[in-house]
């Protein structure tokens, strides 16, 4: 057991099964106390089961920790608020919210129903925000009071987000919009001594085990995918020695770290005066672009050449 972490206050949602639950433990297991969130829904957000996080917070405690339940719905803004103030009132502060929480309902866009958009979006956008905003308020009030702050805020974005995979354009507009929150919010916040960053993971879990890459994959290849990998890099951003990072989107996957880079300007031309001209200019820096990333945040075998 590290300390990286020792006597902080963090709050994790979707914290029951795979990637959140690594989080929770292994925050714990470097001496933070911990709210453990989860609704305990199907991956599809059907249903609710709080077993899981209980089961969370017994093993934290069987090590000697401190954790507590929590069942709020993090899109739900009132819930959310509860979940900051349970653990300010049940530990005396908060230093660390890891927005995890997240579902998949996967179709193609012309198969899509308005409730698989709404739903995803849902969980994931405004999952993450309602609980940063309740959380950005107190530490707001503690620096307006004259506190110091060193906390931190650790999104979870998707190489579906930032990069892109058919079939996920709920799921991935969600997480392109909280790769842009993240940084968006790291501006806000740095000024009240909150740093905020978010990890686009690869990772064998409950939500990826019947995706194409991860069905097939054998017990050495999970464990070489294994959610622990993502645990690690978010215990170490949630520690003061990161103090310094922050606005980054990191891509894991295994024991590689990655920072993805967010978008640039790349070849520019000038348009003449109608529409005809632009057809011209955009072929020709279509032609000096790199392609669209795929999946492992490469361009090759990505899109975006002209067809003809």
């Amino acid at each position: 057991m590290g300390n990286l972490v020792e006597g902080r206050v963090a709050v994790v949602t979707g914290a029951g099964r795979g990637i959140g639950r690594e989080h929770a433990l292994m925050l714990a297991e470097h001496g933070a106390k911990v709210v453990v969130n989860d609704l305990g829904g199907a991956t599809d957000g059907t249903g609710t089961d709080m077993s899981p996080a209980e089961e969370v917070v017994e093993e934290i405690k069987g090590m000697g920790g401190e954790a507590v339940v929590n069942g709020a719905n993090v899109a739900d803004f009132d819930e959310a608020k509860a979940m900051i103030q349970q653990a300010v009132e049940t530990f005396g502060g908060l230093d660390i919210l890891i927005n995890n929480a997240g579902i998949l309902r996967d179709r193609m866009v012309f198969s899509m129903s308005e409730s698989d958009w709404d739903g995803v979006i849902n969980v994931h956008l405004k999952g993450t925000f309602a609980p940063t905003h309740h959380a950005a308020n107190y530490w707001r009030e503690r620096a307006k009071a004259g506190e110091e702050n060193d906390a931190r805020v650790i999104n979870t974005s998707s190489p579906s987000g930032i990069y892109g995979n058919i079939g996920q354009a709920n799921y991935g507009a969600a997480k392109a919009g909280i790769a842009a929150f993240t940084v968006i919010t790291a501006m806000e916040l740095a000024k009240y001594g909150v740093t905020c960053n978010a990890l686009a993971p690869a990772a064998y879990t409950r939500m990826t085990a019947d995706l194409p890459g991860f069905s097939q994959m054998d017990e050495e290849a999970q464990e070489k995918l294994g959610p622990r990998w993502i645990a690690n890099v978010a215990t170490w951003l949630a520690s003061p020695e990161a103090s310094g990072v922050t606005g980054r989107v990191f891509d894991v996957a295994g024991q590689r770290v990655g920072i993805a880079e967010g978008w640039v300007l790349g070849p520019s031309g000038q348009q003449g005066e109608d529409a005809e001209s632009v057809g011209a200019v955009v072929n020709e820096i279509m032609g000096q672009a790199r392609l669209n990333s795929n999946m492992f945040g490469q361009p090759e075998g990505g899109v975006g050449r002209p067809s003809n």
